[in-house]
Protein backbone atom coordinates (compact mmCIF):
# COMPACT_ATOMS: atom_id res chain seq x y z
CA UNK A 1 0.00 0.00 0.00
CA UNK A 2 2.99 2.39 0.63
CA UNK A 3 5.03 1.70 -2.12
CA UNK A 4 1.41 2.05 -4.33
CA UNK A 5 1.00 5.23 -2.87
CA UNK A 6 4.89 6.01 -3.12
CA UNK A 7 4.68 5.41 -6.57
CA UNK A 8 2.03 7.65 -7.61
CA UNK A 9 3.18 10.53 -5.54
CA UNK A 10 6.50 10.21 -7.64
CA UNK A 11 4.73 9.68 -10.79
CA UNK A 12 2.67 12.84 -10.26
CA UNK A 13 6.10 14.70 -9.78
CA UNK A 14 7.60 13.57 -12.73
CA UNK A 15 4.83 13.84 -14.95
CA UNK A 16 3.71 17.23 -13.91
CA UNK A 17 7.05 18.98 -13.47
CA UNK A 18 6.74 21.49 -15.59
CA UNK A 19 3.23 22.91 -13.98
CA UNK A 20 5.79 22.37 -10.65
CA UNK A 21 8.64 24.09 -12.45
CA UNK A 22 6.23 27.23 -13.84
CA UNK A 23 4.46 27.67 -10.26
CA UNK A 24 8.44 28.06 -8.73
CA UNK A 25 9.21 30.43 -11.50
CA UNK A 26 6.02 32.84 -10.97
CA UNK A 27 6.30 33.08 -7.14
CA UNK A 28 10.42 33.86 -7.78
CA UNK A 29 9.89 36.34 -10.27
CA UNK A 30 6.94 38.07 -8.68
CA UNK A 31 8.77 38.30 -4.98
CA UNK A 32 11.04 39.80 -6.79
CA UNK A 33 9.17 42.32 -8.57
CA UNK A 34 7.36 43.20 -5.78
CA UNK A 35 10.65 44.18 -3.88
CA UNK A 36 11.82 45.86 -6.83
CA UNK A 37 9.06 48.01 -7.86
CA UNK A 38 7.74 48.44 -4.74
CA UNK A 39 7.43 52.35 -5.46
CA UNK A 40 4.76 51.84 -8.03
CA UNK A 41 3.09 48.92 -5.88
CA UNK A 42 2.10 51.62 -2.64
CA UNK A 43 -1.03 52.84 -4.09
CA UNK A 44 -1.87 48.84 -4.79
CA UNK A 45 -0.75 46.78 -1.68
CA UNK A 46 -0.29 49.48 0.79
CA UNK A 47 -4.08 49.64 1.75
CA UNK A 48 -3.62 45.89 1.99
CA UNK A 49 -0.81 45.70 4.41
CA UNK A 50 -2.31 48.45 6.25
CA UNK A 51 -5.94 46.72 6.37
CA UNK A 52 -3.95 43.48 7.50
CA UNK A 53 -1.73 45.24 10.31
CA UNK A 54 -4.85 46.82 11.75
CA UNK A 55 -6.79 43.35 12.02
CA UNK A 56 -3.75 42.16 13.67
CA UNK A 57 -3.52 45.11 16.28
CA UNK A 58 -7.26 44.91 17.10
CA UNK A 59 -7.77 40.97 17.39
CA UNK A 60 -9.85 40.58 14.61
CA UNK A 61 -7.15 38.28 12.76
CA UNK A 62 -4.95 36.12 15.77
CA UNK A 63 -1.96 34.88 15.19
CA UNK A 64 -2.84 31.26 16.24
CA UNK A 65 -2.79 28.03 14.09
CA UNK A 66 -6.15 27.67 13.54
CA UNK A 67 -6.72 31.39 12.11
CA UNK A 68 -3.17 31.02 9.82
CA UNK A 69 -4.11 27.36 8.83
CA UNK A 70 -7.45 28.46 7.81
CA UNK A 71 -6.67 31.93 5.75
CA UNK A 72 -3.52 29.91 4.24
CA UNK A 73 -6.02 26.77 3.13
CA UNK A 74 -8.10 28.80 1.73
CA UNK A 75 -5.48 29.76 -0.50
CA UNK A 76 -4.36 26.66 -1.26
CA UNK A 77 -8.03 25.73 -2.44
CA UNK A 78 -8.64 28.77 -4.37
CA UNK A 79 -5.26 28.32 -6.25
CA UNK A 80 -6.86 25.03 -7.03
CA UNK A 81 -10.23 25.47 -7.82
CA UNK A 82 -9.24 28.55 -10.09
CA UNK A 83 -7.02 26.49 -12.00
CA UNK A 84 -10.70 25.54 -13.86
CA UNK A 85 -10.80 28.89 -15.04
CA UNK A 86 -7.24 29.05 -18.08
CA UNK A 87 -4.97 28.62 -15.00
CA UNK A 88 -5.83 31.73 -12.84
CA UNK A 89 -4.29 30.19 -10.12
CA UNK A 90 -1.45 31.58 -11.51
CA UNK A 91 -2.59 35.39 -10.76
CA UNK A 92 -2.81 34.38 -6.65
CA UNK A 93 -0.07 32.85 -6.54
CA UNK A 94 1.65 35.97 -8.67
CA UNK A 95 -0.35 38.24 -6.20
CA UNK A 96 1.45 36.73 -2.93
CA UNK A 97 4.29 36.74 -4.33
CA UNK A 98 4.25 40.28 -5.21
CA UNK A 99 2.40 41.14 -1.56
CA UNK A 100 5.44 39.67 0.45
CA UNK A 101 8.03 41.03 -1.89
CA UNK A 102 6.29 44.68 -1.37
CA UNK A 103 5.92 43.83 2.24
CA UNK A 104 9.87 43.08 2.67
CA UNK A 105 10.68 46.21 0.84
CA UNK A 106 8.54 48.46 2.97
CA UNK A 107 9.60 46.95 6.32
CA UNK A 108 12.49 49.09 8.28
CA UNK A 109 14.48 45.69 8.80
CA UNK A 110 15.18 43.22 6.24
CA UNK A 111 16.23 41.23 8.57
CA UNK A 112 13.25 41.19 11.05
CA UNK A 113 11.50 40.16 7.66
CA UNK A 114 13.78 37.20 6.99
CA UNK A 115 13.99 36.11 10.71
CA UNK A 116 9.87 36.05 10.70
CA UNK A 117 9.41 34.25 7.07
CA UNK A 118 12.20 31.84 6.19
CA UNK A 119 11.42 29.17 9.00
CA UNK A 120 7.94 28.68 7.74
CA UNK A 121 7.97 30.18 4.67
CA UNK A 122 9.82 27.50 3.51
CA UNK A 123 6.96 25.13 4.08
CA UNK A 124 4.70 27.65 2.81
CA UNK A 125 6.03 28.79 -0.15
CA UNK A 126 6.38 25.14 -1.52
CA UNK A 127 3.14 24.64 -0.23
CA UNK A 128 1.86 27.77 -2.39
CA UNK A 129 4.10 26.08 -5.27
CA UNK A 130 2.49 23.40 -4.90
CA UNK A 131 -1.07 24.66 -4.94
CA UNK A 132 -0.63 26.30 -8.27
CA UNK A 133 1.06 23.78 -10.08
CA UNK A 134 -2.02 21.71 -8.76
CA UNK A 135 -4.50 24.32 -10.62
CA UNK A 136 -2.71 24.08 -13.67
CA UNK A 137 -3.00 20.20 -13.92
CA UNK A 138 -6.51 20.21 -13.36
CA UNK A 139 -6.87 22.59 -16.09
CA UNK A 140 -4.80 19.75 -17.90
CA UNK A 141 -7.44 17.17 -16.92
CA UNK A 142 -10.49 19.67 -18.24
CA UNK A 143 -8.61 20.35 -21.39
CA UNK A 144 -8.15 16.44 -22.20
CA UNK A 145 -11.30 15.18 -21.08
CA UNK A 146 -12.48 17.09 -23.40
CA UNK A 147 -10.63 17.28 -26.03
CA UNK A 148 -11.02 13.38 -26.26
CA UNK A 149 -14.53 13.74 -25.64
CA UNK A 150 -15.17 15.12 -29.18
CA UNK A 151 -12.81 12.54 -30.50
CA UNK A 152 -15.27 10.16 -29.81
CA UNK A 153 -18.31 11.06 -32.30
CA UNK A 154 -19.46 7.66 -32.32
CA UNK A 155 -20.37 6.79 -28.86
CA UNK A 156 -23.84 8.26 -26.75
CA UNK A 157 -23.33 10.88 -24.94
CA UNK A 158 -22.56 9.39 -21.44
CA UNK A 159 -20.72 7.06 -22.70
CA UNK A 160 -18.37 9.43 -24.67
CA UNK A 161 -18.02 11.42 -21.11
CA UNK A 162 -17.65 8.36 -19.20
CA UNK A 163 -14.76 7.09 -21.50
CA UNK A 164 -12.92 10.21 -21.66
CA UNK A 165 -13.44 10.23 -17.64
CA UNK A 166 -11.40 7.28 -17.56
CA UNK A 167 -8.87 8.00 -20.19
CA UNK A 168 -7.80 11.04 -18.26
CA UNK A 169 -8.32 9.74 -14.82
CA UNK A 170 -4.37 9.84 -13.82
CA UNK A 171 -4.22 13.14 -14.80
CA UNK A 172 -6.75 14.38 -12.20
CA UNK A 173 -5.89 11.65 -9.43
CA UNK A 174 -2.08 13.71 -9.65
CA UNK A 175 -4.07 17.19 -9.45
CA UNK A 176 -5.35 16.04 -6.03
CA UNK A 177 -2.41 14.27 -4.82
CA UNK A 178 -0.48 17.32 -5.39
CA UNK A 179 -3.47 19.40 -3.94
CA UNK A 180 -3.14 16.72 -1.03
CA UNK A 181 1.06 17.68 -0.21
CA UNK A 182 0.24 21.35 -0.91
CA UNK A 183 -2.53 21.63 2.10
CA UNK A 184 0.27 19.02 4.31
CA UNK A 185 2.96 21.27 3.77
CA UNK A 186 0.74 24.40 4.55
CA UNK A 187 -0.43 22.47 7.94
CA UNK A 188 3.77 21.91 8.83
CA UNK A 189 3.67 26.03 7.71
CA UNK A 190 1.20 26.80 10.79
CA UNK A 191 2.59 24.92 12.91
CA UNK A 192 6.61 26.36 11.99
CA UNK A 193 4.79 29.73 12.52
CA UNK A 194 2.77 29.67 15.83
CA UNK A 195 5.88 27.77 17.65
CA UNK A 196 8.81 28.18 15.83
CA UNK A 197 9.08 30.98 13.69
CA UNK A 198 7.32 33.62 16.06
CA UNK A 199 9.08 32.54 19.51
CA UNK A 200 12.22 32.13 17.55
CA UNK A 201 12.23 35.52 16.37
CA UNK A 202 11.25 37.09 19.41
CA UNK A 203 14.11 35.11 21.06
CA UNK A 204 16.57 36.34 18.56
CA UNK A 205 15.98 40.05 18.88
CA UNK A 206 15.65 40.10 22.73
CA UNK A 207 19.35 39.40 22.42
CA UNK A 208 20.25 41.86 20.01
CA UNK A 209 18.10 44.58 21.73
Amino acid sequence: MFKKIHNEVKRAFIENKFAIFASAFILFISLILGYVFEPYLYSYLNPVVEDVTNKVQTGVIQLTFQDIFINNIMIVLRMFIYGLFFCFSALILGYNGFFVGYYAATSQSLLHVLVFTIPHGIFEFSSCILACASGFILFNFVCNLIRTFFKQKERKFMDRFWYSYDENFDKLLQAFIILALSSILMAVAGIFEVYITLPLGKFLFSLLS
